[in-house]
């Protein structure tokens, strides 16, 4: 029963509680070697791309780590969480936070988060208004009209080519069948001449 954890010492008996407090081992194993001052070893995977600030080293996001994990305070009743593991580069220990508050991880030491900043037209993607047009939208109604009219000139011009491909196919095969029918007529015509021309 060894490979599958279940090994029962011999002179174990149940009366003597359970097997990992009789053989004196904690039920989560080396995990939990440093359990005595709050910490779990756990296995912790990078939310964003970092820089070690140890070797200079990009670290990509994903990549995991055996992170040790300890409460260090409450954001009213969340918990906040400090997961501390070393580089697998070099030799620096990075610290991450979680943040309860604004629901992210904070970079605290070792290393830097890797901004990664965009303007919304590179990515395709439209603007959003800002609150000074937001509150002239709700007080003018004039205004509220003429920027409907041209929001959607906007959203036109923004659809991807295919997508405009794919609602100008729907359009045109509305009708299958008229437009199947039209085809098989054309076919009877050509297979009526080619059969003409050849007797």
């Amino acid at each position: 029963m060894q490979p599958f954890n279940k090994y029962y010492p011999p002179d174990w008996i149940p009366e003597k509680g359970s097997v990992n407090k009789f053989v004196g081992k904690h039920p989560l194993g080396d995990r939990a070697r440093k359990i005595d001052q709050g910490i779990l070893i756990v296995r912790f995977e990078l939310p964003f791309n970092i820089w070690c600030e140890g070797c200079g080293n990009h670290v990509g996001k994903g990549v995991r780590y055996n992170a040790e994990k300890m409460k260090i305070g409450n954001y009213f009743s969340t918990p906040i969480f400090s997961f501390r593991m070393k580089c697998h580069l070099c030799d620096n220990w990075i610290e991450i936070h979680t943040d309860p508050k604004n629901a992210e991880y904070l970079v605290v030491s070792g290393a830097r988060k890797k901004v990664e900043t965009w303007e919304p037209e590179d990515s395709e993607v439209i603007k959003l208004k800002d609150e000074d047009e937001a509150k002239k939208m709700v007080d003018d109604a004039l205004y509220k009209l003429e920027y409907s009219v041209k929001d959607e000139l906007r959203s036109k011009e923004a659809l991807p080519i295919l997508t405009q491909l794919q609602k100008l196919n729907d359009k045109q095969w509305a009708d299958p069948y008229t437009h199947s029918q039209r085809m098989r007529k054309k076919f009877r015509v050509r297979i009526f001449f080619s059969i003409n021309v050849h007797n």
